[in-house]
């Protein structure tokens, strides 16, 4: 009874706990920036002539909205908005928006002759920030899945490897959230990160503000659940495991 008990409540932690692990993957909000450089010039590398076009008939004033994760980096250009996080919400913000690729992300974006100007030092750093997340996401679905195959059967090994799987994701999101912060506070020089090639075109003391987005919110609330039904799951397992012999 109390190990039925035991794995019905790892089970609702866990489920949540690996559906904002999901949502943290899945959705590209890591990172907020907004700055006010101006609008990027057409012969600028990273924009396209749309984009350029788009973006010069803006006033040079306005902010510049950054976003990114792990599919994709972002950016749109706010005229009259103001400078919050709740700017970047889905239905708050501007359009058009432009993104590019960003599955090394936060390695930098290297154009043009290498090493590039705009090359970040701190790139192997950061690096170990996307193979924790491609280790994580796989290991939280699989022991997930292995744990719902193994509840109808009372299997003391499959408790035991599902709760050993969520202790690993749950370890690793823990590491790569801390990686995060470290690289954010002390690492990077985000204002050279977020500008890239249009540092060259502004003012030394253009002002860059950088914000913890929601999928890092998701993430971090999500380590305590999945490490927490993962202990569950494999108390359970040795409980099932003694009971049998």
């Amino acid at each position: 009874m109390k190990a039925g008990m035991a794995a019905l409540a790892a089970g609702m932690l866990g489920s949540t706990g690996v559906l904002l692990f999901l949502v943290a993957f899945g959705t590209d909000y890591w990172l907020l920036a907004t700055e006010s450089c101006g609008v990027p010039e057409r012969g600028n590398g990273t924009l396209s002539a749309r984009e350029a076009e788009t973006a010069g008939e803006a006033r040079k004033e306005i902010l510049t909205f950054h976003h990114e994760g792990f599919f994709w980096r972002c950016w749109f250009f706010g005229e009259g908005h103001p400078e919050t996080i709740w700017t970047f919400w889905y239905t708050s913000q501007a359009q058009p928006k432009f993104c590019m690729h960003g599955y090394l992300f936060p390695m930098p974006i290297a154009l043009g002759p290498f090493p590039h100007p705009s090359y970040d030092t701190t790139a192997v750093f950061r690096g170990f920030w996307t193979a924790f997340l491609l280790l994580a996401v796989p290991a939280a679905l699989a022991g997930g899945l292995l744990l719902l195959g193994a509840t109808p059967f009372g299997s003391a090994r499959a408790y035991k490897l599902g709760g050993a799987l969520l202790l690993l994701s749950g370890g690793l999101f823990l590491l790569l959230v801390f990686l995060f912060v470290m690289w954010k506070e002390f690492a990077a020089d985000l204002q050279k990160y977020i500008l890239l090639e249009r540092s060259e075109q502004c003012l030394e003391d253009v002002p860059v503000r950088v914000y913890y987005g929601w999928s890092f919110m998701f993430a971090a609330a999500g380590v305590p659940l999945v490490l927490l039904a993962g202990l569950l799951f494999f108390l359970v397992g040795r409980d099932i495991r003694k009971s049998l012999e």
